[in-house]
């Protein structure tokens, strides 16, 4: 994907000529042969270049930054503040989470990021629009494609604001001149416009390109994920009228495009990044991702910066240094104990391939009977009533000789070990504990993770970003078929054709080792970029047997697939417990938002699913920490950022603090 850059100098180029007065000299005299008007953006080059710009601001830029995490991840069931509180008025819902975000310090995102930045990204789609329509261009092909790009990053982005505020203001022209008056179009009409909008850019856009560039498949799921979304709890009051047609055409489009875009045989592969451009970069079930570059010029100086907010501090752990393979710890999000309880931990992958659980000893001065190299620290997510381990965190401080031992690899000591569940405890919170102390530890998600950056510290990640894939779409439709069986058109039991697949392709394999270990962290591009002496962190192994205390097995699993609606799992009947779900719908809703996080676990959705549905207060509440005392049923909308409502105008004049409070979304 070309770059943002292109399209600012062109743009800047363009008007840029000023009128010099001319001089008395004659030698001084200049003829500029090279000026570019607004013209050129009507012309094949100019609308290629507004293409790409309008790529990179709506799809490249999100990943640059913390306001992504913060406004998709923080505050739900699945995360919660780690070892840095940088962003915690995203996840604790207090009074420092309003139109204008107490700034924590530096890295605190502000409550316009978003805001802006996804606008910003409109206003280039606009003009890539106007321009794609109004050209004279000869190649069909590259006005149809530009024209569905337009649509669709409109669209997308549009769905993110509805999603997100509400009713917000419904631009759908370039602005030209300055202009200080908007008002706030209902989610109703915004839904309408993304809808109209992807259902034209599934008609231009190519069928092929993917994942890199956007397809006529790439229009049908987040076509299918829109009308979803408005069949949605959030919108209950005004979409009856739709509801059915809106779920029936969301099936139809999810089995084209899953028709066209077949599971990866094995979850870990979607992970398996080994470098830029990774063969697992390019698999058939990616539908769309954000592109990223090991060329660091293309990257927008930091390029994808999502691998730095998953990883806790395991630099601080006994006899471990930082390192490039173990990623530079920011420690912002901490795994929820919703997050052991939600997998069958001894016959689903998914834990185990999307959670780093070990990591090797690295330091400069091992101490015997321990060399670099062996198991250095390990998490055992072990479930509860478990006697076999006294403490949470065993390490020489509290267990002098009686540490935990590595039974599957030296038999040597392992320094650190932490215990989701200690000595026969049944209450979750045990790993918690250690959140506020140096020690800052909990398994870090891996999907992000990149050791192939040139530096200790350096921010700069290269992996590509995965913004839709066909097990998203599986779980489309399974949540389609529930509410479609709810209205009275079909039976719950539509919707695990769907679920089963993804739950089939989770389960462990025949001759599958379960206790191997991949992430992005093991692709040093050199052992050179290492801290001399300091060795890697990346331990090729997981918990799995240590966790379940199970006989080592290369069987296949036992079948995760779910035969009827009314006997479900063990682990989702725990978490429909704590929840209170009674009625079959509510319990098939939580099934699906369930594996939709058992699958997506990271991926920049669940805030958005859990507002949409009107289950974000319960279920933060029930496994949220930090967020459980303060979020409330208003919280499912964000505030409008302040600098807005203090920029705009109505009739010509500032708006009134009445005015601004009428503007803005109740309880802020």
């Amino acid at each position: 994907m070309k770059k943002y850059f292109n399209l600012l100098k062109a743009i800047a180029f363009a008007i840029a000529v000023i009128a010099i007065p001319s001089c008395q000299k004659e030698f001084l005299k200049e003829t500029l042969k090279t000026q570019r008007s607004t013209e050129f953006l009507k012309t094949d080059e100019g609308i290629l270049q507004l293409s790409a710009g309008s790529y990179y601001q709506a799809f490249s830029v999100p990943t640059n930054g913390e306001w992504f995490y913060c406004a998709t991840q923080y505050g739900t069931d699945e995360f919660r503040i780690g070892g840095d509180p940088s962003n915690s008025p995203w996840n604790n819902y207090d009074q420092t989470f309003n139109s204008i975000v107490t700034v924590v310090n530096g890295n605190t995102a502000r409550s316009e990021f978003q805001w802006d930045e996804l606008y910003k990204g409109i206003g280039n789609a606009n003009l890539l629009i106007q321009n794609a329509t109004k050209s004279t261009s000869t190649s069909t092909a590259i006005k149809n494609t530009a024209l569905g790009e337009g649509y669709f990053i409109r669209a997308y982005l549009y769905l993110r604001l509805v999603s997100q505020y509400g009713a917000v203001p419904l631009q759908l022209e370039p602005l030209s001149t300055v202009t200080l008056e908007f008002t706030r179009s209902e989610p109703k009409a915004v839904y309408e416009q993304i809808i109209a909008d992807l259902n034209k850019a599934k008609d231009l856009l190519p069928t092929t390109g993917a994942p890199a560039k956007l397809t006529q498949n790439a229009a049908k799921h987040f076509l299918a994920k829109a009308l979803l979304f408005r069949a949605s709890e959030i919108n209950a009051s005004w979409n009856a009228s739709t509801l059915n047609a809106d779920l029936t055409t969301a099936v139809s489009l999810a089995d084209q495009v899953i028709a066209g875009h077949p599971l990866a045989p094995n979850f870990g592969s979607l992970w398996e990044y080994r470098g830029p451009n990774s063969a697992n970069e390019r698999l058939p079930e990616i539908i769309f991702s954000a592109q990223m570059t090991g060329d660091l010029n293309t990257n927008r100086g930091t390029g994808n910066t999502q691998h730095l907010y998953f990883v806790s501090r395991y630099d601080v752990q006994d006899q471990l240094e930082r390192d490039i393979t173990g990623d530079r710890p920011y420690s912002r999000l901490a795994t929820t104990y919703y997050t052991y309880r939600l997998y069958d931990m001894v016959n689903d992958s998914r834990f185990w391939k999307s959670y780093r659980t070990k990591f090797a000893l690295n330091g400069r001065k091992p101490i015997a009977p321990n060399v670099q190299g062996d198991l250095g620290l390990m998490f055992v997510i072990n479930q509860p009533g478990d006697r076999r381990f006294p403490l949470s965190k065993i390490v020489r401080a509290t267990a002098g000789a009686n540490l935990v031992t590595d039974v599957y690899g030296t038999g040597k000591p392992i320094p650190t070990v932490y215990v989701a569940y200690p000595d026969g405890r049944t209450t979750d919170g045990a790993l918690n504990t250690d959140l506020t102390t140096a020690g800052q530890s909990f398994p870090p998600l891996s999907k992000h993770i990149d050791g192939s950056r040139n530096s200790l510290n350096d921010v700069i990640g290269k992996r590509d970003f995965i913004l839709a894939r066909s097990a998203e779409t599986y779980l489309i439709a399974a949540e389609a078929k529930i509410r479609l069986a709810k209205a009275g058109n079909g039976s719950y039991n539509d919707a695990l054709t769907y679920i089963n697949a993804i739950r089939e392709r989770a389960r462990f394999k025949q001759g599958e080792n379960r206790a191997a270990y991949w992430d992005g962290g093991n692709t040093l591009q050199s052992p050179a970029l290492q801290t001399p002496g300091v060795g890697n962190t990346f331990y090729p192994g997981n918990s799995y047997y240590e966790s379940n205390n199970i006989n080592v097995t290369t069987d296949a699993s036992a079948s995760l697939a779910i035969a009827d609606v009314n006997a479900l799992p063990q682990q989702d009947q725990y978490i429909l417990s704590t929840l209170g779900a009674s009625s079959v719908y509510d319990k098939m809703l939580g099934l699906v938002l369930n594996e939709r996080s058992r699958e997506l676990t990271g991926e920049y959705v669940r805030w958005a699913d859990l507002a949409r549905t009107k289950t974000l207060v319960s279920r933060a509440k029930a496994f949220n920490l930090e967020a459980a005392a303060k979020v409330a049923d208003y919280h499912v909308f964000r505030p409008l950022p302040q600098n807005f409502l203090d920029g705009i105008q109505a009739g010509g004049k500032a708006l009134s603090a009445t005015e601004k409070t009428a503007l803005q979304n109740p309880g802020y």
